[in-house]
């Protein structure tokens, strides 16, 4: 923390670089959230260009008593959810699949197992984003990104309790969310068609 203390004094100070130091430090791991959040590399890669926008205009107003780094992600949560609230619409597994792209390859594993994972990372991808906007941050910030309660609770600006209930009811939402997609998806071809 006491480096990003050096940088942000830096940057208020006029120093350009300080702040592409704090760039270059943040932007990978941030677009990697915002990757989940979004469901969408590009909306994600746009997130975060816009965080860091915003968090440069805004340095002056940032407290030392929190990290630079849970204050810059509650700043692209913020957009993202935004964003998002703005273009709802339904999101088919090809979409996030040609959004995220295929996940690495597994040499070790067999072409079945790897499908069969690409599949099954694919599915939670679209189960999450038919999740509310609180229930998707929450599962982000603890599961994807392995935040503490603690951390969490600062980037949402709610309490420890909270976050608690928030996270077992998301877990239960997604969980609920892919069995209706496995359900649907294990219908007999003849049901799925006369369901169309």
């Amino acid at each position: 923390m006491t480096d990003d203390l050096a940088l942000i004094e830096a940057a208020l100070a006029g120093d350009r670089a300080a702040f592409g130091n704090l760039v270059h430090r943040y932007q990978d791991r941030l677009h990697a959230a915002m990757l989940q959040v979004t469901g969408s590399a590009e909306e994600a890669e746009d997130v975060v260009q816009d965080a860091f926008v915003r968090a440069f205009l805004k340095l002056d107003t940032f407290q030392n008593h929190s990290q630079f780094f849970t204050w810059l992600y509650r700043i692209a949560f913020n957009s993202a959810l935004s964003r998002m609230r703005k273009r709802r619409g339904a999101t088919s597994i090809e979409q996030v699949r040609e959004a995220i792209g295929q996940e690495p390859i597994d040499n070790v594993e067999s072409p079945d197992a790897q499908m069969l994972r690409d599949e099954q990372v694919a599915s939670v991808r679209v189960a999450l984003l038919k999740l509310s906007d609180d229930h998707r941050t929450i599962l982000v910030l603890r599961e994807m990104e392995g935040h503490a309660y603690e951390e969490i609770a600062e980037v949402l600006q709610i309490s420890i309790g909270t976050v608690r209930s928030r996270l077992s009811r998301a877990r239960t939402q997604l969980r609920v969310t892919l069995e209706e997609m496995e359900h649907a998806d294990g219908l007999p071809q003849g049901r799925r068609e006369d369901r169309t």
